[in-house]
């Protein structure tokens, strides 16, 4: 089982003197390539608001291409299809900008073996009602052909079911035969993450800002400060035996089941990314390794 460990983004001027040395402070277009120094992938989110053009996509193939162990990255879908379209139960429009989001975007970094897991994180107002599934069965379905290791956040109850502890059984079995993984989060919700649907898992830790995910702000909040969290060894350590319970269960689709990525949230001023961050990875890290699985990553300095 291959694990690989990266941030959600690089592209944080707070991590200029924490994580990027001050002399990069004014060259933003050398972040990536310092950034892969020390992860092995990375969770693009900028692909949610603005779909990259392929000027922007070449510049990420040529910053990590020949990074010795290669790197993968992991994309999350436009907001264009999770968010407006299916929502909307606009099943031409989501199925559009679906596949204009593969020519320009994720075939590229397919084709120079860099992409990593394709991110549906749904809308919280996406409900499991009327045609919904089958609207999400399209649009997944139009990337199956392309073997992508696609993964789905689910964000509204209606997809659990009765129990509360897992997707409804229509549901996982949509992501069982199209072989897509449900996205497993640590976060201050409840996050269903019992039965593997695939062969491949992504793993999401927002972290545990309770208050500010629900709603209790103070003012001068700002939109990140959800994830300005710093995990402590033992919350990491905590996951060691969820993985392991992943990789072990049995499955009809799945020998293996490889942790495709990790996207770590930002964490922002009051902590240092190569520091504690830095420990309390490489310790979880290590308890997996001593389960029997096989992991790779640079060595954090």
């Amino acid at each position: 089982m291959t694990i690989l460990v990266g941030c959600s983004g690089w592209s944080y001027d707070d991590w200029v003197g924490r994580f990027y040395p001050i002399g990069l402070a004014k060259k933003k277009g050398e972040w990536l390539s310092y950034y892969a120094q020390f992860f092995s992938t990375v969770e693009i989110n900028s692909t949610y608001y603005h779909p990259p053009g392929d000027r922007q996509v070449q510049s990420w193939i040529k910053k990590v291409k020949d990074r010795e162990g290669g790197f993968e990255y992991s994309v999350k879908m436009p907001g264009l299809v999770t968010h407006q379209a299916l929502v909307e139960g606009d099943e031409e429009k989501a199925l559009f900008w679906t596949t204009t989001f593969d020519k320009t975007c994720l075939s590229p970094l397919a084709d120079a073996n860099l992409l990593g897991g394709v991110l549906f994180q749904l809308s919280p107002h996406f409900k499991h009602e009327g045609q919904a599934l089958d609207r999400l069965s399209m649009v997944l379905g139009s990337l199956a052909q392309k073997e992508y290791d696609l993964a789905v956040e689910f964000r509204h109850r209606s997809w659990l079911d009765k129990s509360g502890d897992d997707l409804d059984p229509a549901t996982l079995d949509v992501l069982k035969e199209g072989n897509i993984a449900n996205v497993l989060i640590d976060g201050p919700g409840h996050y269903p993450c019992k039965t593997l649907t695939a062969d491949h898992a992504y793993v999401r830790l927002h972290g545990r800002n309770y208050d500010i995910w629900y709603g209790r702000e103070k003012e001068g909040d700002h939109r990140l400060d959800r994830y300005d969290y710093l995990y402590d060894k033992d919350q990491l350590d905590r996951w060691v035996p969820r993985i392991k319970e992943v990789e072990s269960k049995p499955s009809e689709q799945a020998q293996h089941c490889p942790l495709h990525s990790v996207p770590f949230t930002r964490t922002r001023e009051r902590h240092q990314i190569v520091g504690p961050v830095a420990r309390s990875v490489r310790s979880f890290l290590l308890r997996l390794a001593l389960e029997g699985f096989l992991w790779k990553m640079k060595q954090y300095r």
